[in-house]
């Protein structure tokens, strides 16, 4: 009973026995209703017949005689037909049954009447003056010239044919009928077990898959691949099954891959902080150790080196800090228009001074001078800086950054290109993850947090906007990524 296939089947069980029941009484109405017509209309004419032989009414006076022979006569033909003489009233005068056997002494009329006229269809029960039933029954007029006499009527299927009716059914034919009727209702039953069992088939191959890819890790098997498209609800289930399992996998392996990088983070940053920091320590150490014997100017070199490891400490902080700030679902960029040309212009004044100091030239295109866009400008600012504070740091002397404004359609690139050392092919992949830095440029990326390109890409994902690199060892870098502009954005 805890099986789907065990309640499918009672339940078809019960629907089948209810619907064979209801089928086999509504058919034995049906049949009686059915011979009750076919008798009607084929013994409708006996009463008239009857009434034609005789003058069974005289001036009120039945003539029982000749209704007891009449009747008699009628018998023999009919055994089923029962003749009763009525008054105009429904009185039965006389019949040619035992009089004991009569249990009524009228009859409504009004079936008599809709019959003689008629006016309802067939078949047509009126009273059985011997039970309490109701029977199809032929009737006529008695009339004496014009004069209505009363009425001659003949029940038809009277307790004769009860009583064949009775032994017809308890005998083989009747038997027959009922084993026949059993017999359909257990051929059905069985053809819809047997159509349940191949339909629960398939959910119970479903169910056990189900149970075996949750504790399999979720490989899934080419066993219950359903088709692409179409099918029954079945069908259905076991896509969005697959589907289902698929997305798990997909989620498991998101799951171990962040767990790696989380794992992997958290190596990164314990080396990143314990590089500075036993530097610094090293350093002051030195000085309080050998504080009297040092020089002036050891002393302002290891405080310099401190300062410089404080210096990078402060900066991996802050950018861990923006970095998870930026990773947070809270956060969320407060766009707004603004001027693109005015806000490069800035940046790049920002970078003169460090610029200057390593011999690097800042150069500013811009194919257009009003180009709007839309977005959060205190983060798109960060972004221009990250970059620039890149591409300076690995331009050597003489060397030229270039930030750079075009018209895309409806869209503004901005890119910023170095002509500095240039990152090779292998590690272009990996340059926006959090601490990984290339080789080239070793001194140049010394201090460093390796987390400025990852802030860059996170910033501009939530920007929707896709930053391309394009870079070739010993000629230089360029990083371009693309705004809304006030056009399209409006």
């Amino acid at each position: 009973m805890r099986t789907l296939f065990s309640k499918l089947s009672i339940a078809l069980v019960t629907i089948v026995v209810l619907m064979g029941a209801a089928f086999f009484v509504a058919d034995r109405i049906n049949t009686r209703v059915y011979y009750e017509e076919l008798t009607q209309k084929l013994n409708a004419p006996i009463a008239m017949y009857v009434t034609g032989q005789r003058d069974l009414i005289t001036a009120a006076n039945p003539d029982l005689e000749s209704l007891a022979e009449l009747a008699s006569h009628a018998m023999v033909i009919n055994p089923t037909a029962e003749i009763y003489l009525l008054d105009t009233n429904g009185k039965i005068l006389g019949h040619g049954l035992p009089p004991d056997t009569v249990m009524q002494t009228s009859i409504d009329l009004r079936p008599v009447q809709a019959l003689i006229s008629g006016s309802t269809a067939f078949p047509i029960r009126g009273d059985d003056p011997r039970s309490s039933m109701q029977k199809v029954f032929s009737a006529f007029e008695v009339r004496t010239g014009d004069t209505l006499e009363g009425y001659l009527y003949v029940v038809l299927g009277g307790q004769t044919y009860e009583q064949l009716a009775n032994d017809i059914g308890g005998s083989y034919v009747g038997k027959a009928g009922a084993y026949v009727a059993l017999a359909i209702i257990g051929l059905t039953a069985l053809v819809g077990l047997l159509v349940f069992s191949l339909l629960t088939k398939r959910l119970k191959r479903l169910s056990c898959e189900m149970q075996r890819v949750s504790h399999s890790g979720f490989e899934l098997s080419p066993e219950i691949a359903p088709p692409e498209s179409g099918g029954d609800e079945i069908d259905q289930l076991s896509r969005s099954f697959v589907d289902m399992s698929q997305q798990i996998q997909v989620q498991i392996e998101q799951l171990t891959e962040n767990d790696r990088l989380r794992r992997e983070l958290v190596s990164n940053i314990s080396h990143d902080l314990r590089t500075p920091l036993s530097a610094m320590q090293g350093y002051l150490e030195t000085m309080i150790i050998r504080g009297n014997t040092l020089s002036d100017d050891e002393q302002s070199r290891y405080l310099e080196i401190a300062r410089k490891h404080a210096t990078r400490l402060g900066v991996l902080i802050g950018d861990l800090f923006e970095l998870s700030k930026l990773d947070s679902t809270r956060m969320q960029p407060n766009i707004e228009r603004f001027s693109l040309p005015e806000l490069v212009q800035d940046v790049a004044q920002e970078f003169q001074l460090l610029a200057e100091t390593k011999g690097v030239s800042v150069v500013i295109e811009a194919s257009i001078e009003n180009a709007f866009t839309y977005g959060d400008i205190g983060l798109i600012q960060r972004v221009l800086e990250n970059l620039m504070r890149n591409a300076i740091r690995f331009t050597p002397q003489g060397g030229t950054v270039t930030l750079s404004i075009q018209d895309r359609a409806n869209n503004v690139a901005i890119a910023v290109t170095d002509t500095g050392s240039g990152i090779s092919d292998k590690d272009i992949p990996r340059i926006f993850d959090r601490f990984y830095r290339a080789v080239q440029g070793e001194e140049a990326r010394s201090d460093s947090s390796g987390l400025g390109l990852a802030i860059v890409k996170r910033i501009l994902d939530l920007h929707d906007s896709r930053i391309t690199v394009k870079s070739q060892l010993d000629v230089g870098t360029s990083f371009e990524f693309e705004l809304p502009a006030y056009q399209k954005a409006a």
